[in-house]
């Protein structure tokens, strides 16, 4: 797994690279400051992110909302700070880790596996939920074009459904996309 590395504290940055690399990742970047965390976002597409809340020109959780907005990874904030207020502005952000300084290795660790989990789920959650909406679509519109075909043509929904079913074996093309045909030829006719 590529990290990138984004701590203000160049201590503790080189310390977070040492205890990272032990543990058989890879440090792709490391940032100084927020913009400069965005921008090695943008470059390295690294395939985790731990950031510091609190770093000059963007704080962490400006420059995680950032990241999330173009490339959205699993982000592990760190602060010194435990303050409610800092925790609801970077779940709002799409963050999926926080660990309050001084962390330990096995604090860091199961944080780092724990957002990479959420965040696979998350992504399987929205392809799931991109395939239900496109076969919602499919539906409604093989719906329409069965109504199209009944009223136009007198026939019973079965033997609509049929019509369109044997035009998409014919031509070789999804039934939606015939129905989609069959709405644009017959939807505008009265």
């Amino acid at each position: 797994m590529r990290i990138l590395v984004a701590e203000d504290e160049t201590i503790i940055r080189l310390d977070l690279r040492d205890l990272l690399e032990r543990a058989g990742f890879e440090v792709c970047a490391e940032a100084r400051d927020g913009e400069e965390a965005v921008a090695l976002a943008r470059s390295e597409h690294p395939d985790l992110a731990i950031m510091d809340v609190k770093m000059p020109r963007l704080d962490g959780i400006e420059a995680a909302r950032r990241i999330l907005d173009e490339n959205p990874i699993p982000i592990v904030m760190l602060t010194a700070y435990g303050q409610e207020e800092l925790v609801s502005r970077a779940v709002e952000a799409g963050v999926f880790g926080y660990l309050v300084k001084p962390f330990r290795e096995q604090d860091l660790l199961p944080a780092i596996h724990a957002a990479r989990a959420r965040h696979d789920e998350l992504q399987a959650l929205r392809a799931e939920t991109a395939s239900l909406t496109e076969a919602l679509a499919a539906r409604k519109v093989i719906e329409r074009a069965k109504g199209l075909l009944m009223a136009k043509e007198n026939l019973n929904e079965q033997e609509a459904f049929e019509r369109l079913r044997k035009a998409s074996q014919v031509s070789q093309r999804p039934l939606k996309v015939i129905a989609e045909a069959v709405v644009a030829t017959l939807g505008g006719v009265d």
